[in-house]
């Protein structure tokens, strides 16, 4: 499937030793960072299981995710149920279960840092986003979206904070260790890749719609299942507001200008494809971005995972899959009842 064969072919050079020499780390034609490849490679090096061993470590790291958002929270038993049931119906979540893809590595590690993160493990926590930026570069915008959101929380409350904030500055700062290592953002070989976008392969090359396609994506992925799960009530003296018209009003531009349906990759595209027009297919995304928008207008944490993964968009290919570890995070989220919430840390235990 896709990339499985190539995947397959990068874990294979990995497959001699535990231990991956330097020069593995700076050479092999792939784009993301190289942990997944090493863990799938361990394994053909200890099991020689082949494609199943790698098929089968998603498979369990994805009931892993589902249990951790299943069973959260022993108060909100509904809650954590529905909230596990709305991750199941993203097929992205399915799909990417059942082959050998680097995904499910980066999203197990990224959920396991929030695991920590709202039980104020944060040097735990920490550990966790390193390694999931150790498996995808992308994972950078959530121990990002912590620190921001850890910031700006102390100044408005006034109250100190040391490990908070600490923890995932130094999580986000592995980043810099990779670069060092690649000279870049990804090594050579895997920019030099005749597939690789051009977004990809120059610096200062942006994509302003890959952003507006995230939020379309997290509109149909998540924000309409968890209104039919969660609430399914439409109150119209909160969704005809100022602030949402104005939402409303500053996007459309944006999607008139940059936006192109045909660029976008998934599950959208597909279903918008016997539409007569990019005019009609451009109102689709609009509106569902509209409502990813208004979803999350306030500023709270989800606010800046939101923006933080849009930001980290302008530099990816425009692929609807990417938006799995931003739900599944939410659906976690979710499940603790935090989504709309101030988290309140207890005091750090700093013996982790």
């Amino acid at each position: 499937m896709w990339d499985e064969k190539s995947f397959w072919r990068t874990s294979l050079l990995f497959s001699n030793s535990l231990i991956p020499d330097l020069e593995q780390l700076k050479n092999y034609a792939e784009l993301n960072t190289p942990l997944p490849f090493i863990i799938f490679g361990i394994l053909e090096y200890l099991f020689h299981g082949g494609l199943f061993a790698g098929r089968l470590l998603n498979l369990l790291l994805s009931f892993v995710i589902v249990c951790l958002i299943g069973f959260s929270s022993r108060k909100n038993k509904k809650s954590s149920l529905l909230s596990a049931f709305g991750l199941l119906l993203c097929p992205y979540y399915l799909m990417y279960s059942v082959f050998l893809y680097t995904d499910n590595i980066a999203i197990f590690f990224v959920l396991l840092g929030f695991w920590f993160y709202t039980r104020s493990h944060h040097i735990l926590s920490s550990l966790a986003f390193i390694l999931a930026i150790a498996s995808r570069q992308y994972m950078l915008a959530f121990p990002v979206a912590i620190a921001v959101y850890e910031l700006l929380t102390s100044r408005q409350t006034g109250v100190k904070l040391r490990i908070q904030l600490l923890a995932p500055v130094v999580a986000l700062s592995s980043i810099f260790v990779w670069i060092w290592l690649f000279g870049g953002l990804a090594p050579k070989a895997g920019l030099g890749k005749e597939a690789t976008p051009v977004v990809q392969q120059l610096a200062w090359s942006f994509s302003v719609n890959g952003s507006l396609f995230f939020l379309s994506w997290v509109g149909l992925h998540f924000v309409i299942p968890e209104w039919l799960l969660f609430s399914r009530k439409l109150q119209k003296q909160k969704l005809f507001t100022p602030k949402n018209f104005v939402i409303a009003a500053t996007l459309l531009p944006l999607f008139l200008i940059f936006s192109s349906p045909l660029q976008s990759h998934g599950l959208i595209a597909k279903l918008t494809g016997f539409l007569p027009g990019n005019l009609f297919k451009i109102a689709v995304f609009y509106a569902l971005a509209l409502l990813t928008c208004v979803r999350f207008s306030r500023i709270n944490l989800a606010f800046w995972l939101l923006v933080m993964n849009c930001g980290i968009m302008l530099k990816a290919y425009p692929w609807e899959k990417y938006v799995l570890p931003l739900v599944v995070v939410l659906w976690y989220l979710k499940s603790l009842n935090l989504l709309d919430k101030t988290l309140k840390h207890s005091v750090p235990n700093t013996s982790n």
